[in-house]
């Protein structure tokens, strides 16, 4: 049990701004079994969301709403995965060769192509949640934290680090045993059947779409995945989720 409660403090700790005590926030030999908990961390997260969402509902217009729960979602994350879109987005933007495009991504500035993708980022956002229907909305918020962090799992397993021995990829790259990735998809696949039912079936489909397009592209253009690769698929699952949302209502 203390084993568990570790590898799920260690989940929250790498996902979230979230106090975690610090002993508990670099478990090296263990980290790469806290990926199972990664949709348990995304349900963590909605949950705040989908209070902003009731509270707020009562007291200002939808898009006022809307924008709380972005600045929650960006908060409560520190900024985590849009940084790594952006560092992804400057990366493979910017670079001709792999060499170029890991360097670009470690770049602590944002570029052009980085800065473009945050706003489109933010903005996909925005516009698709203002299209969902308010009855379906927490559903989909559900969906979306939860689904997204998921795809962290599959990438790091089928994939291999780009660097060697050093970032974030590599503490999770290579090292997921299948029983992690079982286990994360079955928990993801619960929380987004009784979030949205049967619509769980679509999202999940868009979900793993998106996975498996950005993993063979992540593949093909360095070899592997870093972590800017997944924060980016996380970002972009995300937008899909919403997306699919909005086809569906």
């Amino acid at each position: 049990m203390k084993r568990v409660v570790q590898s799920f403090l260690g989940a929250v700790a790498f996902l979230t701004r979230l106090p975690v005590p610090r002993r508990l926030q670099d478990l090296p030999e263990n980290f790469a079994g806290s990926t199972v908990f990664f949709p348990v961390v995304g349900l963590l997260v909605s949950g705040g969301a989908v209070l902003i969402h009731r509270l707020l509902s009562w007291f200002v217009p939808k898009d006022v709403m809307i924008v709380a729960l972005l600045v929650f979602l960006v908060a409560i994350t520190g900024g985590l995965h849009e940084d790594a879109l952006a560092d992804a987005a400057d990366g493979f933007g910017g670079g001709w060769n792999k060499d170029q495009i890991l360097t670009l991504m470690r770049d602590s500035r944002v570029g052009s192509f980085g800065a473009v993708a945050i706003v489109l980022s933010l903005l996909a956002r925005f516009v698709l949640l203002g299209e969902i229907p308010p009855q379906r909305l927490d559903g989909y918020l559900v969906a979306g934290q939860v689904a997204c962090r998921w795809t962290a799992v599959p990438l790091a397993y089928f994939l291999s680090p780009a660097r060697d021995q050093s970032g974030q990829g590599a503490r999770l790259a290579g090292r997921i045993t299948a029983a992690s990735l079982i286990m994360g998809t079955l928990l993801a696949s619960i929380i987004l059947g009784v979030a949205l039912r049967t619509n769980g079936l679509w999202v999940g489909l868009a979900t793993i779409v998106v996975s498996v397009a950005t993993g063979a592209y992540y593949r093909h253009r360095i070899g592997g995945v870093t972590g800017d690769c997944l924060g980016a698929t996380i970002q972009l699952t995300e937008v899909a989720v919403y997306f699919t949302g909005v086809v569906l209502q």
